[in-house]
């Protein structure tokens, strides 16, 4: 975001720019090529490779040719241990599954989502620069996304919705109605926690501030309980870290836009009232969708007993789903809309990605990614409450504590979210890169790793030899000193440790 944008109002160097960030282009593409809409009438994008997961794979590509080069971040044993955990848990559940062949895509997305995509993030973003580009790709796609949404919503050309096609499901169709409200959301929550930080530039969190208000209004048009309730309780706790006072501002903000809204203007007030309702109501009366959850949750646990260690194998919900389920559950949901006619959607899981991952992966597996995914958010909250971050600035003025705030939002919002929903669909090529980046705040480099006041004097070493002037001994011992890979010039190449990483 401050690649893009020169915050002291002079003209970008471009060409400069992309000479020095060239890989970091793929990691752009593969979150601004969810723009591209599925095909009209195409009801799922299960086990089909779209732009994003293609530019996934080119930014993994990326990530070797530059680890070969050695112009990648340096990983801590934590890290590898972190990062490479999953797989070892992937491999166990597609050799251990009861047809090793039918598990091999499940094992190919679970590879790409979950240690790829998120070990190619950690290794390529090298600064806070490039850590607040891939996060302004985020909200460029929430806003483009979400804006799709009030139109589909206000034209009555969105999902179907209580019989009325009014459902905002961006370009994402109604084969997958939380991929509009999952992409809003990320938006939302890096817009918040660049409107709170604390470091940001001014220019930088008015214009987040402004953000953030309208993406709650596609948000709330997508009907999703499950999205409403994971973006209030990230968004609660990046205004907690970020400091009472800053946090008020917003929250009552936010609280404005949605009074004026559905209190106001009465935008989708009683359907809104009665989402709403819903979500305490799903255990004294659920509707048809809580109940196969529930069935569905009752299945993945039977079956995670029956194999406890591994599981039934990397996709074998699908198959064992009628042998553990209970007579309530119906044989689909009913989709329609955005240019699609009526289509049955088979329920093919449980809705839950820890009780999938638990069905199908058994506890190795879980024990692994779960893990993982605990010491990111543990390391993550720590480095923030600790104040383990540079004191040294970008050449935008800020420090790095927006790029921790915007970190543990997206992942708690990511954890929170896998409480009921599961990975699937175009858009689950974004969890990989939220873990990654996730895992670039949380687990710093090795030669930045030390005591709070080592971090420090490394940034400030850098920037004051950065003052100084380029290509001379004193930058590049500096620079090497700072914790860089080589004493090259940093005119050059952006090295780990000039910006407290």
């Amino acid at each position: 975001m401050s690649l893009a944008v020169s915050l002291d109002g002079s003209s970008p160097d471009v060409p400069g720019l992309l000479r020095r960030h060239w890989p970091l282009l793929p990691l752009a593409a593969t979150v601004l090529f969810l723009l591209a809409p599925l095909p009209a009438g195409d009801a799922t994008a299960s086990g089909k490779v779209g732009p994003a997961d293609a530019a996934s794979l080119l930014l993994v590509f990326v990530c070797a040719v530059q680890a070969l080069r050695g112009r990648v971040r340096e990983l801590s044993p934590l890290g590898v241990l972190v990062l490479g955990a999953p797989g070892v848990g992937l491999a166990v559940a597609t050799m251990t599954a009861g047809d090793p062949y039918a598990a091999l895509p499940g094992f190919v997305r679970y590879l790409q989502v979950f240690v790829l995509v998120p070990g190619a993030v950690v290794l390529l973003v090298r600064d806070a620069g490039e850590f607040r580009l891939a996060a302004g790709c985020f909200v460029v796609l929430a806003l483009v996304q979400g804006a799709m949404g009030v139109v589909q919503y206000a034209t009555h050309t969105g999902a179907s919705y209580q019989g009325e096609d009014i459902r905002a499901v961006g370009t994402f169709g109604p084969g997958d109605v939380m991929g509009m409200a999952t992409v809003v959301a990320y938006g939302l929550i890096v817009a918040i926690a660049l409107a709170l930080a604390p470091g940001a530039p001014r220019r930088v969190r008015r214009i987040a501030a402004g953000c953030a208000p309208v993406l709650v209004v596609p948000l709330v048009l997508s009907f999703s309980r499950g999205a409403w309730i994971a973006t209030l309780g990230a968004a609660l706790l990046v205004m907690t870290l970020a400091g009472i006072r800053r946090a008020l501002k917003v929250l009552v903000a936010l609280c404005a836009v949605g009074v004026v809204l559905v209190g106001g203007l009465g935008v989708g007030s009683e359907m809104v009232a009665e989402r709403l309702t819903s979500i305490t109501q799903v255990s004294s009366a659920p509707d048809q969708s809580v109940t196969d959850r529930y069935t569905m949750w009752a299945a993945a646990e039977s079956m995670w007993r029956d194999r406890p260690a591994v599981g039934v194998g990397l996709k074998g919900f699908p198959a064992n789903r009628d042998g553990h389920s209970s007579l309530g559950l119906s044989s689909g949901s009913d989709t329609a809309g955005a240019g699609q006619g009526y289509v049955r959607q088979p329920l093919l899981s449980p809705h839950n990605m820890y009780l999938l991952v638990l069905s199908e992966q058994g506890l190795i597996g879980l024990t692994a990614l779960a893990g993982g995914w605990a010491v990111l958010l543990v390391a993550g909250l720590g480095r923030l409450a600790s104040g383990r971050f540079a004191s040294g600035r970008l050449a935008s003025g800020a420090g790095t504590r927006d790029c921790g705030l915007i970190a543990v939002g997206l992942l708690v919002w990511q954890l929170t979210d896998f409480l009921y929903a599961d990975i699937g669909g175009p858009s689950t090529v974004l969890t990989g890169v939220i873990i990654g980046l996730a895992a670039w705040w949380a687990l710093p480099s090795p030669a930045v790793a030390g005591p709070p006041g080592a971090a420090i004097a490394a940034g400030s070493a850098s920037a004051s030899v950065g003052a100084a002037g380029s290509g001379g001994r004193r930058r590049g011992g500096a620079v090497a000193a700072a914790g860089g890979r080589s004493g090259r010039p940093a005119g050059r190449r952006a090295v780990p440790g000039a910006d407290g990483r």
